[in-house]
């Protein structure tokens, strides 16, 4: 009885501290080729690849963009980034609205829809995207370079395919994360600012855009992080374009530069310091 209740004092003691430590644990182990990105992003490295640690220097980060190609590949992936960012948060908010607000024949079909980009591979989305793009160039009489006997045209596989297959996909996780916003969303304040005068375009700027802007800052930073992460579907669209993804993919074959390692380093933290910076002033509105 008494080894009994030791143990069983024991695991009492010890239970609150258990799922935190398995929580450190699992977010330690994510972190650590991000830590590994960061630490190599200073290294002296000998030649042309950034495997062995060398040295500390402030080399790459004092000239991130030296080295050719990097320059061109990051403007593309930022601009493609902030085009599908814009594009599919407005899009993705009034379908969020739509759905959520008002009740159609083929509401269901179009909900089901919506999943269908998040749940379906990604090599599956890419091929099915490239076909639909030449056909379409097939039918006005225009091929994609390299996959034809007629000159390319206004349809070439570029930037505009990659931008629209990239709002495609991104259209799907604003109206999820949009939806989950707006259905906790409490109408009567709508109706209290209608019976105090304000019509509908103003209650919904005055009203409803602000107690729903924090869901919809969270669509954008998702659907620009998906944007300039993405490879798989990029690969199959993006013809002779490189974005800053496609460009690693194609470099580390002859070379690994630390410059890749800065870019990753300066991208991952600036998301978390739009995070923190999120969750700051997300903490100082209650207070």
């Amino acid at each position: 009885m008494t080894g009994r209740r030791t143990r069983r004092g024991l695991g009492s003691r010890l239970g609150p501290y258990v799922l935190p430590a398995f929580t450190a644990v699992a977010i330690g182990y994510l972190l650590i080729p991000i830590v590994v990105m960061i630490v190599f992003s200073f290294n002296d490295y000998d030649g042309k690849f950034n495997f062995i640690w060398r040295g500390f220097t402030l080399n790459a980060w004092l000239h991130p963009l030296d080295w050719p190609g990097l320059a061109s590949a990051i403007r593309t992936s930022l601009t493609i980034a902030a085009l599908s960012t814009l594009f599919s948060t407005i899009l993705g908010t009034l379908i969020a609205l739509a759905l959520t607000r008002y009740r159609f024949r083929g509401r269901g079909a179009v909900n089901g829809l919506i999943f269908l980009p998040m749940a379906s591979p990604e090599i599956v989305l890419g091929a099915s995207l490239l076909t639909l793009f030449v056909n379409i160039g097939l039918r006005n009489g225009i091929v994609p370079p390299g996959l034809g006997l007629l000159p390319a045209g206004t349809l070439s596989l570029g930037f505009t395919t990659i931008l629209i297959a990239h709002i495609m996909f991104n259209i799907s996780y604003v109206v999820v994360t949009v939806k989950a916003r707006v259905s906790g969303f409490d109408r009567r304040l709508e109706e209290a600012a209608m019976d105090l005068g304000a019509n509908e375009w103003s209650t919904f700027w005055r009203v409803t855009f602000p107690l729903i802007f924090p869901g919809i800052l969270a669509a954008s930073l998702l659907a620009f992080s998906l944007s300039i992460d993405d490879f798989v579907i990029t690969n199959f669209v993006s013809g002779t374009q490189n974005t800053f993804p496609i460009w690693t993919y194609g470099i580390i074959r002859n070379a690994l530069p630390a410059q890749i390692n800065v870019i990753g380093s300066i991208v991952f933290l600036s998301a978390v310091g739009l995070v923190a910076l999120s969750t700051l002033r997300t903490g100082r509105v209650p207070r």
